[in-house]
């Protein structure tokens, strides 16, 4: 019996994952329950088990007394003697109670609750295996459509797929395996409730981290995603190291990585951009493949103004607005988007160049009109201009070389000449 129960036990731990202390437990509890059944009270019950071999007894404990006045609490003094003659009024005496004196519905219970507990045991151990998986993707397989719901099988407990969660236009066979992303794990009396989604952005994350190695060392960094399920999704990927290109690395070698993460996701496109610091240049990758001319960007209030050239406007906002939002999803940025036409009617931009040209010509109009350069001109030639040359050479020119001819220069000459010549005579 003891080998059949232990053998029984060893299955039952590697079926249900149950370990044997907790089923040892549970038939302890077996026990008691049908000693209480049986005698009608199992406070003085005590159950000796050998986790080793099985082997288990269980005793009653019994107060010696002279007059016996509960039979299952209390044992004569004669009786105890007969035991052991050692016994005294009031010791404690063991009484064996043999599991053949159970009745039949004492012993159904003490199955009922051994069944009960593993039961119990194996809906904790299923919930604590999945919750360990909440927020991270499975592969499933597709069982069966139940109303607008799907039943996905995930091994040894089974998924619902809630039409909210599902991606539009998705249709799957039963048998088909496909990834869903563990939204939430429920404890409940029948088992765990697991909810799992198709269109939660975070699926897209975990795929690049099971198909990208930088990605799950944590080399290459996801820092932002948006989506929207079965049409688009743009992430801004960042690199810790700068050796590492972190768009190439999602994409791999001609496109394998990423191309595996489409067929998975049943071909939705994946935009794959360079992150930055710079609230600009974010901006400018996140509205990729459109071209952008100018950002201005307002960090605190969250707002962005982008002009792009006439012919990119239609891409940069995309079809139904769908690369503007996504990219707005993807920056945190209230974006407005302007063509290059549109922001000069408006004055929210300024081309530098052709604005440099416009100002010159506008002073040249403004003198030409109000008569500044020909009066320029006009007193040049007739006015300062003429001054000049005749004080030139009328003025000070003539009076300078007067003086040099006939007076300070010749001073200087004579007088340094004679001073000279005297001293160097005397």
């Amino acid at each position: 019996m003891n080998n059949e129960l232990l053998e029984a036990l060893n299955i039952l731990e590697k079926e249900k994952d149950i370990s044997k202390e907790t089923l040892l437990e549970a038939i302890e509890n077996s026990l008691i329950t049908a000693c209480k059944n049986h005698f009608g009270k199992s406070d003085n019950i005590k159950v000796d088990m050998n986790p080793e071999t099985c082997e288990y007894h269980v005793y009653a404990e019994k107060t010696v007394v002279d007059v016996v006045e509960d039979e299952v609490t209390q044992i004569s003094l004669g009786n105890a003697r007969m035991i052991d003659s050692k016994y005294e009024v009031g010791d404690i005496v063991n009484i064996e109670v043999k599991s053949k004196e159970f009745g039949r519905i004492a012993t159904q219970n003490a199955k009922n609750v051994i069944l009960q507990k593993i039961r119990e045991e194996e809906r904790k151990v299923l919930f604590d295996q999945y919750y360990e998986k909440e927020k991270d993707v499975v592969t499933g397989i597709v069982q069966r459509y139940v109303g607008k719901n799907i039943s996905i099988n995930l091994g040894k407990v089974d998924a619902i797929l809630s039409e909210n969660e599902q991606i539009k236009g998705e249709v799957f066979q039963p048998t088909e395996r496909i990834k869903l992303y563990i939204l939430e794990v429920k404890s409940t009396s029948k088992g765990p409730k697991i909810l799992v989604s198709r269109t939660h952005p975070e699926l897209v994350k975990r795929l690049f981290e099971s198909e990208v190695t930088e990605v799950k060392d944590g080399i290459v960094e996801i820092k932002s995603i948006s989506r929207e399920a079965g049409s688009r999704t743009k992430i801004a990927v960042w690199s810790n190291d700068p050796d590492v290109d972190p768009v190439g690395a999602c994409v791999g070698m001609n496109g394998a990585r990423v191309n595996a993460i489409v067929n998975e996701l049943r071909g939705e496109k994946i935009d794959i951009i360079n992150w930055s610091d710079n609230a600009a240049m974010l901006i400018e990758n996140a509205l990729s493949p459109a071209k952008v001319i100018s950002v201005i960007a307002d960090a605190e209030e969250k707002t962005a103004k982008v002009v792009v050239p006439d012919y990119q406007l239609s891409l940069a906002i995309g079809k139904e607005g769908q690369n503007a939002r996504l990219a707005a999803r993807l920056t945190g940025f209230k974006i407005d988007i302007k063509s290059e036409t549109q922001a000069r009617e408006a004055g929210d931009f300024m081309d530098y160049e052709n604005d440099y040209e416009e100002y010159d010509e506008y002073e040249e109009e403004s003198y030409e009109d109000e008569g500044y350069a020909e009066d320029y001109e006009e007193s040049s030639e007739d006015g300062y201009a003429e001054d000049y040359e005749e004080s030139s050479e009328g003025g000070y020119a003539e009076d300078y070389e007067e003086s040099s001819e006939g007076g300070y220069a010749e001073d200087y000459e004579e007088s340094s000449g004679d001073a000279y010549e005297e001293k160097s005579n005397e």
